[in-house]
């Protein structure tokens, strides 16, 4: 059975911004910007220039080299995503080739998700259950989020770990999506949710005037409450930055831009946690 969070000791957090909102600009400048933007963690995105960063069928050697960069440019990578759908036919090889990749680049998290709709969920849950044991090994924790269909809230993937029961196997919460997908409350459920998660994707969402994610503080989500039930899990926990843009307004044209809203986003979320750290 997957081990549920025990309250105790503060949560050590991680705020990781992805190299994502830099997609358009070389991944070396994504690590010169995020540095800059003062974080000391960093998530790989997917692509760089429209190429992917790392090929699902890189050698491990290759995201070895990757982490290598990272960790000289002053941060250190502790998640990366799998980009293959869970209930996909070549899934399986794919999430065992990502657990070796992030095992030689000696990074602990690997964010998977899937649409899961109809009878998509049988191969879902029997692909984790198939490369738990290998992520395990690897020291390697595999990390669903909320993605719609049969995953749409957190309530829903808690189901999917408790039927999956491993230990390599949890949740990284995207409020974001919960809220966007089908429109459900991710405050409502936080509470249940918490003993499962072990990651988060930062990100908001803002229904009016216009449906559209964004990045966190500009959205309807209350991070004072989303945060709240994880502040004492004894766990190292990383906040992955997924989205760090206003919302209403075109993204920046410049990396200069990403860097000023990455920096924005890191001193909300540290402003949150600092506020709820006095109270709780």
């Amino acid at each position: 059975m997957a081990a549920l969070a025990q309250p105790g000791a503060p949560t050590r957090f991680q705020l990781a911004c992805m190299t994502l909102p830099y997609s358009a600009f070389s991944f070396e400048r994504s690590l010169e910007g995020i540095r800059a933007a003062g974080y000391e963690y960093v998530a790989w995105g997917v692509n760089h220039f429209g190429k992917p960063l790392l090929a699902v069928d890189a050698p491990p050697a290759e995201a070895k080299a990757k982490a290598d960069q990272s960790k000289a440019a002053g941060l250190t990578p502790v998640m990366m995503f799998a980009t293959v759908n869970l209930e996909a036919p070549s899934a399986l090889d794919a999430h065992r080739r990502r657990i070796a990749q992030a095992h030689a680049a000696g990074i602990p998290f690997l964010l998977t998700f899937g649409k899961t709709t109809g009878g998509e969920r049988d191969a879902f849950v029997r692909n984790l259950k198939s490369m738990a044991p290998e992520a395990r090994a690897a020291g390697v924790t595999v990390v669903i989020k909320q993605h719609g269909g049969n995953t749409a809230t957190g309530r829903d993937c808690i189901k999917i770990v408790r039927e999956v029961a491993e230990d390599s196997v949890h949740v990284c919460y995207d409020a974001g999506n919960v809220l966007d997908y089908e429109n459900n409350d991710p405050i409502a459920e936080i509470a249940d949710c918490a003993p499962f998660i072990r990651a988060f994707a930062i990100k908001d969402h803002r229904n009016t005037p216009k449906d559209e994610d964004c990045g966190p503080g500009f959205g309807e989500i209350d991070h004072y409450r989303l945060l709240r039930p994880v502040m004492r899990t004894g766990l190292t926990m990383p906040l992955a930055f997924e989205n760090i843009f206003e919302p209403l307004v075109p993204r920046p044209r410049t990396a200069e831009g990403v860097d000023t809203l990455a920096r924005r986003s890191r001193e909300y979320i540290e402003s949150v946690l600092r506020g709820l750290s006095a109270v709780i």
